[in-house]
């Protein structure tokens, strides 16, 4: 029952795949697009053989993409995924949401993976979904905002489920969900959890997990040692800020109470120190209104500004090795932020000069502004531990976003063929073909 409700099959390892689609009338072009099929020495091979596999439907039952998991023991990858796509865009979808969203949606439990949700629907728990390998994103939170208001994290319980869980509930958070963290014991993952110690005892945890707020201060503790001194007065500090983000005074009240009784800290420090982060923040409201101190908001979207930034990183970084891949596929016009784009010219300038010095950069600008962007990046992590992927990544998605505009400009022309002929409208739509070919080649 649970492989024919998940659709779960096989993949044989004959490489029969790209037969069956050539005779179905699909040229190579768009079987090799398909992601299903790749072109090797020896010739077409299937992507997936040998291998279980997990379709993935979308809330309207359409099939989308495949994920496929390997059936011999330490092979790698584990798993293999279908890469986003025309179809398919893994931060707008969920993993078993198609079937999740007909049964009780009161409360939905997000898991890590497929497995875990599909053996909690085998086992009576029928409101799971999955996240589909990749931290929680908005466009997922979106759609599920539509079915429910509570959702219960149920990651995996290593390092990488802890951060992705932390993720995951301030995307939750943003978008209005009441959020509860699952904390598992005796198992690293639900599908563990469930065959070991079945449904009812899962309910349980369910039934008893935990706030955001008493999870961030027990992630908070475990990275501190309460007997030390200054990691106590930090504690203090870092959940006092936890604290102020309720906004119910009955339940910063209630947190409070129960905080000062398990970490064994007074209540009334913790009232000061929330206060005293109330009065910083109204001296700051009245900084604001000062004309002198008026500041011009860049209303640029945030995560264009972070993506500008790590741009700029890398430059500082690998210098003339970032530039020469970078040069001809990112331009300074492509930036949204003004100042990012003033920077990243004279960068380049610099480097198509020879000059790789990059320490002196700061000396090349005058307005404290453009300084202070400079210093914030030098400073800023960006988390890139391969360099060479970080480049590659970053002129993909500028070339997908090019092509997504030019997509649109198309489509827009093609709604209203009235001002065009004939040939024209062949053209655009061969222009058409080619760029949907090229968006679904690109990961």
């Amino acid at each position: 029952n649970t492989l024919k409700k998940f659709k779960i099959g096989y993949s044989n390892p004959n490489n029969e795949l790209y037969n069956l689609l050539k005779n179905k009338g699909f040229n190579e072009e768009e079987i090799l697009a398909s992601n299903l099929v790749k072109k090797g020495s020896y010739g077409y091979f299937d992507v997936y053989k040998g291998r279980l596999m997990f379709p993935i439907q979308d809330v309207k039952n359409r099939f989308i993409a495949f994920g496929g998991r390997t059936l011999i023991p330490n092979e790698k990858p584990k798993y293999i995924n279908s890469p986003e796509g025309i179809a398919y865009s893994k931060g707008k979808n969920l993993y078993a949401l198609n079937i999740a969203k007909s049964a009780n949606m009161n409360n939905i439990i997000m898991c890590e993976g497929y497995m875990d949700a599909v053996s909690l629907h085998q086992r009576g728990i029928p409101n799971a979904v999955a996240s589909l390998g990749t931290a929680l994103t908005e466009g997922q939170a979106r759609l599920l905002r539509k079915y429910t208001e509570k959702v219960t994290i149920s990651y995996d319980s290593d390092a990488a489920g802890q951060a992705a869980t932390m993720r995951g509930l301030e995307i939750l958070k943003n978008v209005g969900f009441d959020v509860r963290i699952l904390q598992m014991e005796g198992a690293k993952d639900p599908d563990e959890y469930v065959i070991k110690y079945g449904n009812g005892r899962f309910n349980l945890l369910v039934e008893n997990a935990i706030s955001l707020v008493e999870f961030k201060t027990k992630v908070l503790k475990n990275s501190l040692d309460l007997n030390n001194l200054s990691d106590k007065i930090k504690f203090l500090k870092e959940t006092a800020k936890i604290l102020k983000t309720v906004d119910s005074k009955i339940e910063q009240e209630l947190y409070i109470d129960k905080i000062a009784d398990v970490y064994k800290i007074s209540k009334e420090a913790l009232y000061a120190e929330i206060n005293k982060i109330q009065n910083n923040k109204v001296s700051l409201k009245v900084l604001e209104k000062r004309p002198q101190v008026a500041i011009k908001k860049d209303n640029t979207d945030k995560k264009l500004i972070e993506r500008e930034k790590a741009i700029i990183a890398l430059l500082l970084q690998e210098q003339q090795q970032a530039y020469e891949q970078m040069k001809n596929e990112i331009k300074p016009e492509d930036f949204k932020s003004e100042i990012n784009k003033k920077i990243l010219i004279k960068l380049y300038e610099e480097f198509e000069k020879g000059n790789s010095n990059t320490s002196q950069l700061l000396d090349c600008f005058q307005d404290e502004k453009t300084i202070s962007r400079i210093t914030e990046i030098m400073a800023e992590d960006f988390g890139i531990t391969d360099v060479d992927k970080a480049i590659e990544d970053m002129i993909a998605i500028y070339e997908k976003e090019k092509l997504i505009n030019r997509r649109n400009q198309i489509l827009k022309q093609l709604d209203d063929t009235s001002n065009i002929n004939q040939d024209e409208v062949r053209n655009l739509e061969k222009e058409l073909n080619d760029i949907i070919l090229k968006l679904a080649k690109i990961k």
